[in-house]
C-alpha cells in the first residue's frame, strides 16, 4: 500500500487499482481538512463575519446636511441631537455652579443630567452591516462565509494533495520546474486576497453604495454583499497567478522570455481587461488593480530570465563535462 504522507517515485508503477486507492485516500484527506477546518471557522463565526464586515466601514453614514438619503439625513440629525444635548448638559452645570440659591443649583444639575441622559440615549453611529430578509439567511449565509474561510484555511494541503498526486507523471527535470510553481500557488492567492482586502473591496464598496445614493434607501442584503465580497477576494487570488502561469510557460518552451519583453503593450491591455472584468470596480480601483498585475507581469519576466541563465550556465558546465571527458 503507498504512503499519503509523502508523493509517489516517479520510478515506482502503480497498477489502476492503486492509482484509485490512493485517489480515494487523498480525496479523503482533502476532505476531512476540509471539515475540521470549516468546523474551526463555524465555531469563529463571530470573528469571521466581523473581518468580512469591516470593509463596510467605508461606507458609515456621513453627516451630510445636503445629502437626500434618508438614513444619512436621520443619522446626521442623530449626531447633531447628541451634540446640542451635551453642550446643553455642560451650560447648565456652568450655571449650576454660578447659582446662588440652592433650589436654583438644583434645578440646573437635573436639567444638566437630563441633557446627558439624552445624549446617552442617542444610538450611536455605526457603520452599515447587511440585512438578512429571510427566515434562514442568517443561518444559510454564515454557514457560506465559514465554508469559504475553510477553504482558504485549507488550501496548502488540498494543492499538496493535488500535486502529489500528479507527480509521477513528471520526470525528475519536470518535477524540479513543478514543484517552486505549486509551493509559489497558495503564497501568491493568499497574497491576492490580502490585498483585495485591504485595497480593493473597500474601496469598491465605497463607490458602490454611496453611488448616486440621494436616489435610493440603500439596504445591503447579507447574501449579496457576501457573494460580492467572496468573489473579489477568490478573483484577485487567482489574478495573483501570474507568475506562475507564465514561468510555465517559459519553462516549458511554449514562449520565450525575449517574446514576453516585446508583448508588453498586450500585457497591460490583458491586464487592463481583467482588471475591468472583476465585479464593482470603479475607473480609480481598476488603477490600483492594474499596477500590483503589472509589477507581477514584470517580476515574472525577470524571475524567468534568471531561470534561463541559470539553465544555460548548467547546460553549458554539463557540456563542458562531457566534454572533457571524452577521449
Amino acid at each position: 500500500m503507498t504512503s499519503t504522507l509523502r508523493p509517489i517515485r516517479h520510478e515506482d508503477r502503480l497498477s489502476l487499482v492503486e492509482h484509485l486507492d490512493e485517489l480515494r485516500t487523498r480525496l479523503i484527506i482533502c476532505v476531512t481538512a476540509f471539515v475540521i477546518c470549516f468546523g474551526i471557522c463555524l465555531w469563529q463565526d463571530d470573528v469571521i463575519l466581523d473581518i468580512i464586515n469591516r470593509p463596510l466601514q467605508s461606507t458609515a453614514f456621513k453627516d451630510k446636511e445636503s445629502s437626500k438619503d434618508p438614513f444619512e439625513r436621520t443619522a446626521a440629525y442623530q449626531a447633531q441631537v447628541r451634540r446640542t444635548a451635551l453642550a446643553s448638559a455642560q451650560a447648565f452645570e456652568a450655571l449650576a455652579a454660578q447659582a446662588d440659591g440652592a433650589a436654583a443649583r438644583a434645578s440646573f444639575t437635573q436639567l444638566a443630567a437630563e441633557q446627558r441622559k439624552l445624549a446617552r440615549s442617542v444610538p450611536p453611529e455605526e457603520a452599515r452591516r447587511p440585512v438578512t430578509l429571510g427566515v434562514g439567511e442568517p443561518f444559510t449565509a454564515t454557514v457560506r462565509v465559514a465554508a469559504y474561510a475553510a477553504l482558504l484555511l485549507a488550501l496548502p494541503l488540498l494543492l499538496f494533495q493535488a500535486y502529489a498526486f500528479v507527480l509521477p507523471a513528471f520526470s525528475r527535470e519536470e518535477r524540479s520546474v513543478a514543484l517552486p510553481l505549486m509551493v509559489m500557488v497558495p503564497f501568491l492567492f493568499i497574497g491576492g486576497v490580502v490585498f483585495a482586502y485591504y485595497m480593493v473591496l473597500p474601496n469598491a464598496i465605497d463607490f458602490l453604495q454611496n453611488f448616486n445614493d440621494d436616489n435610493y434607501d440603500i439596504l445591503l442584503q447579507a447574501k449579496d454583499y457576501y457573494r460580492f465580497a467572496i468573489t473579489v477576494l477568490i478573483a484577485m487570488g487567482i489574478a495573483f497567478q501570474v507568475p506562475v502561469g507564465i514561468l510555465a510557460i517559459t519553462r516549458v518552451g511554449i514562449i520565450s522570455v525575449a517574446q514576453l519583453r516585446k508583448s508588453r503593450r498586450y500585457a497591460i491591455l490583458v491586464i487592463a481587461v481583467v482588471a475591468m472584468l472583476l465585479p464593482g470596480q470603479d475607473p480609480v480601483t481598476m488603477l490600483s488593480l492594474m499596477l500590483p498585475l503589472y509589477v507581477l507581469f514584470e517580476s515574472s519576466i525577470l524571475l524567468a530570465s534568471l531561470l534561463d541563465r541559470r539553465a544555460a550556465r548548467k547546460e553549458s558546465a554539463e557540456q563542458e563535462s562531457s566534454d572533457d571527458l571524452e577521449p
